[in-house]
């Protein structure tokens, strides 16, 4: 008897065991089910329209005129930005394959280029179509306003949407390494001089204010002095209005980076101005002439870096 019940015991204790092993491969396969649904191909994020289901894994992805973010997570775009024949042309070494999309987002031609994300800046009413005509063609995403106008966030924001957050991470600790060690050697270089942007566009002049476009890397992050009529333009407005030639006679800037294309009529004016050529850089040969402004007037990863590399060229040594 006593033998018969010990054999019971160990047959109900192996029957036990095979259904708790059982149900935890039942569990962990439900587990794995889950992660394959939710985790792999699917991410919520929230954004100016609320909270959107996108996929991790698109491949085809128009972001118009945030190429430069797409770039330095490793990403190219399907389309690029355009107005016309005009593109960002700091980054047509990596796009200049890639077909132009018109800036305001035409919905056929959105519709051709078959994307499965589209990345979209919160002023929504700038494009030809509406969020609802984008939403039919792939799983859009629209930008909060934060998110737009700061390129370190769109950087955290892109990364989590397209599953690079570690490279997010890796790049931006990388720049954040060049910043440190151009402003260490502006500090010897430039010490407190003062230095202005200037855009030169036909006849007209756009002197930049300390955040306008990559004039931020300059003042807020390498350090660099604005003389006072930067000073006193305060913060970049929606609307930029040119500056007089007359005006421009009080900017006491000991050097200044003068944007202007090959042949732009402002070089000739400012040359032909006895106003412009007694201000303190252009008497010093001090004004030093950029023929692509594309990298200064935008704000990115890449665009900084760039904007970085000119001031280093003239101003580092």
């Amino acid at each position: 008897m006593y033998k018969f019940n010990k054999i019971r015991l160990m047959l109900s204790i192996i029957l036990l065991t095979s259904i708790l092993i059982v149900a935890g491969c039942s569990e962990s396969n439900t587990e794995e089910s889950k992660n394959d649904t939710d985790g792999n191909n699917q991410i919520t994020v929230d954004s100016k329209m609320g909270e959107v289901t996108l996929p991790s894994d698109a491949e085809r992805i128009i972001a118009p005129y945030h190429e430069d973010t797409l770039l330095a997570l490793g990403v190219t775009p399907v389309a690029k930005w355009a107005i016309g024949n005009q593109v960002q042309n700091y980054l047509e070494e990596d796009l200049k394959d890639a077909p132009k999309i018109e800036w305001n987002m035409p919905v056929e031609q959105v519709l051709k280029h078959q994307p499965d994300l589209i990345i979209l800046e919160h002023g929504i009413d700038s494009y030809e179509g509406s969020y609802e005509d984008y939403k039919k063609i792939a799983p859009t995403f629209v930008m909060k306003e934060e998110t737009t106008n700061s390129w370190r966030k769109q950087l955290e924001v892109f990364g989590e949407i397209l599953n690079k957050e570690d490279k997010a991470t890796e790049v931006l600790n990388q720049y954040n390494d060049k910043v440190k060690e151009a402003k260490d050697q502006l500090s010897q270089t430039v010490g407190d001089e003062t230095v202005a942007v200037i855009w030169a566009t036909g006849n007209q002049f756009f002197l930049f204010e300390k955040n306008r476009h990559s004039a931020e890397v300059l003042y807020s992050e390498l350090g660099i002095t604005p003389p006072e009529l930067v000073k006193n333009l305060g913060d970049a407005q929606t609307k930029w209005n040119p500056i007089s030639l007359e005006k421009l006679s009080e900017l006491k800037a000991d050097h200044v980076f003068l944007l202007a294309a090959e042949g732009e009529q402002g070089i000739t004016t400012l040359k032909n101005s006895a106003v412009w050529q007694s201000t303190p850089a252009a008497e010093n040969g001090n004004v030093y002439i950029l023929n692509d402004q594309s990298n200064w007037t935008n704000r990115g990863l890449i665009a900084s870096q760039e904007t970085i590399k000119d001031v280093m060229e003239y101003l580092g040594e």
